[in-house]
């Protein structure tokens, strides 16, 4: 995960924001577009186009044979049945370039939701770091330190819990991505905490689970790491027109790049 997350980031953090984050517009309006484009590409070169086409012919047949047959009862007993067969070759048809599509598709996605969904935390804000512990891990909660930079302040913890988390509050004084370190017996792990100077892309969660993938805007932790989890939330960024954080830019995506590939069908040639 580290070495995908790695190889991905460096790409999209050249050519995402060509024109800085405050123009955030482009690249939602871009993206979606050419992740539209790229799935109907990928879709024609990987799917049967020949049998797609064949079984919506035969699934409109069969259609019209219910409406014309109508009155004879076992007549449109057979036409639904081979329709229904017919929808079950149409979906097979499309499993494999889904599959082959969701990879380019997520990578996309996640890199977006990376750059634009959160804002840095603002001088005087407040929010709770917190870190969870690996099941099973050898350290206890008690033996998990910290140490903060200069522009941040902590007002209060470690709490410690018996499930294997540990809590501090977190007061933020100074702009800049500071740096702060955590100890877990033998390990050191650090988190960068974002503050002021305008939008920029924000890491939100450090972990060594699968969702590590979702979150490119650090490192993933070590598999072996004795911390499961490093979190601190940041606030979703206003993106104007567009809906904001995780979920809305998910929606706006897939919305977008649905239409964009709709429109862009027949002149790629593609049979959907």
């Amino acid at each position: 995960m580290q070495t995908f997350n790695a190889i991905t980031s460096r790409i999209f953090d050249v050519v995402l924001a060509p024109f800085g984050h405050r123009w955030m517009w482009f690249d939602l309006l871009l993206w979606p577009i050419l992740a539209g484009v790229a799935a109907l590409v990928i879709y024609k070169l990987v799917s049967n186009q020949k049998g797609i086409a064949d079984a919506k012919r035969r699934i409109m047949v069969n259609l019209l044979e219910v409406v014309l047959y109508r009155e004879n009862v076992v007549g449109v007993l057979v036409s639904t049945v081979k329709g229904l067969a017919q929808n079950v070759r149409y979906v097979g048809y499309n499993v494999l370039p889904m599959l082959v599509m969701i990879v380019p598709m997520t990578i996309i996605l996640v890199q977006l939701v990376a750059h634009y969904a959160y804002a840095p935390l603002k001088q005087g804000d407040v929010q709770l770091l917190e870190v969870t512990l690996a099941p099973g891990s050898k350290v206890a909660p008690r033996d998990v330190t910290a140490d903060f930079p200069p522009g941040v302040a902590a007002e209060a913890g470690p709490v410690r819990t018996a499930d294997g988390r540990v809590f501090w509050r977190l007061r933020m004084l100074e702009n800049g991505d500071h740096v702060v370190t955590l100890r877990a017996g033998d390990e050191v792990e650090q988190k960068v905490v974002p503050v002021g100077d305008g939008p920029r892309k924000v890491p939100v969660l450090r972990t060594r689970t699968w969702e590590a993938l979702l979150y490119p805007g650090e490192a993933a932790l070590p598999a072996g790491s004795t911390f499961e989890t490093i979190k601190l939330a940041a606030p979703q960024r206003d993106l104007g027109p567009f809906p904001s954080g995780e979920g809305g830019i998910l929606i706006w995506f897939f919305i977008a790049s649905l239409v964009a590939g709709f429109l862009l069908r027949k002149r790629l040639g593609v049979t959907l």
